[in-house]
Formats: C-alpha cells, structure tokens, sequence
C-alpha cells in the first residue's frame, strides 16, 4: 500500500523504495490519500496508471480529485517562516485522476489494510482523513498534526522533530483543526507518522500531543489570517 504520493517528479523516487523494500516486480495494491494538497498527490496520477491501482479518498476530498475545483488559495500572511511566504506560488489544482478514483468506505475500514481504520479528521481540508491501528497505537496522521514547523524553511531542512498542528498556510478551518488534535491525542498514539517531519514514537508522542491540545490557540493557530476570521470547509 502507498499512502500519499509526494511532490511532482518524485515518482521514480517512490518506485525505487517499492523495489527497495518488497521486490522488483511489487506493486502496490492500493494508494490510500489523506488528502489531495500538491505536496501529496504530485505523482499521483503517473503512479496509478504505471500500477493500475484504484485510488482511495474521503468523498469531500473528490472535487479535488476528479478535476472539479482547486483549493482555497493559502494564506501566505501567517506562520511567518518562508515556506508560508512561498506558499502563494503552491498548485492548488484540481488533479483529475477520476479513472482510478474510489470513496473510502463508510464503515471506516481502509481497503486491503487489515486492522487499520480511516478517521475523518478535517480542518486542514475538509476531506482530510488520518488511518488508525489500534493493536499498536499507530496514527498515519498526514496534515492533521506534523512533526515539524512547516512554515520555516530550516526547520523543514533539519527535520528536527516536534509535534506542531497543521502547516498554517494552508489549513482553512481551525476549529475543525483543533477538534481533530483532539480526537487523534485522545486515541494515545505511541507511534505517529506525519506528512510532514520525521516519525516519532513512545510515550513522547503522549506527552507532546496533550501538549499541543492543550495550547493548540497558542502553539498551532495564528493569532490572525484569512481563515481564522473566514473559516471555509
């Protein structure tokens, strides 16, 4: 299984730890997306009709997906780092991979992915989902909570690990934001893999996500910005 798929022109990089890790003739069976932001689909489509795999996602995520809509534009005016300031030039789509296209199933199972469930978990897209696999308390949370301060550059570069809430400039509903933190620490992770920033496991992850829980206004949410005044789902 792949869970998202990257930037653009990551594609031969993504095959090459497929042979790496499970033989030169894998593939996966499925791609399962947490959401469909450019920084996680830009190989998508070259993915899937290489593998001919179906592709799973929220339905709130398929306008974004199928060729519908773009996203709402990022606010590049908070976070003040300079990924936020570049963030202006991002893609917002739409992609259009509708040949592979599929919903995620309403029970919450993720398919082929046994003992995982998907958790809706919006806020930085409507649509945004977190997989969840209770035997051993590991969260796929993608963009939901990350583990480094996206919005500056350097930290991005040294990938030091620290549990933030999601990249700002692009998250468009903060309260469904905080709502989602909560669900996800409530759950007591001890292994969490983000989007963004390296995995981090043990009781750390607890203690950093009850952290960010609790001073999410302080910590995650800016102060001000086009969606904190304007949320859009």
């Amino acid at each position: 299984m792949l869970i998202d798929a990257g930037l653009t022109g990551t594609a031969s990089l993504i095959k090459n730890a497929a042979r790496e890790r499970f033989g030169s003739s894998s593939r996966p069976t499925a791609i399962i997306l947490t959401h469909g932001h450019f920084d996680h689909v830009g190989a998508l489509a070259s993915l899937a009709d290489d593998w001919e795999c179906p592709i799973f996602a929220h339905e709130l995520e398929l306008p974004y997906l199928n060729g519908e809509m773009s996203y709402p534009p990022p606010d590049p005016s908070v976070g003040g780092g300079m990924m936020s300031s570049l963030s202006r030039f991002f893609p917002r789509g739409p992609v259009d991979v509708t040949r592979w296209l599929q919903v995620l199933p309403s029970d919450g199972s993720v398919p082929f992915m046994k003992g995982w469930q998907w958790i809706h978990t919006p806020g930085h897209t409507a649509g945004h989902v977190s997989l969840w696999r209770d035997d051993d308390r590991t969260v796929i949370a993608g963009d939901a909570f990350i583990t480094t301060k996206q919005e500056s550059a350097y930290a991005v570069m040294t990938q030091h690990a620290e549990i933030h809430g999601p990249p700002m400039y692009y998250t468009t509903d903060w309260d469904q934001a905080r709502h989602s933190v909560e669900r996800l620490a409530a759950l007591r992770p001890r292994l969490a893999i983000t989007g963004h920033g390296p995995a981090v496991q043990g009781a750390e992850v607890e203690r950093m996500l009850s952290l960010l829980v609790d001073r999410f206004s302080e910590v995650a949410m800016p102060a001000h910005g086009r969606y904190v005044e304007h949320p859009q789902s």
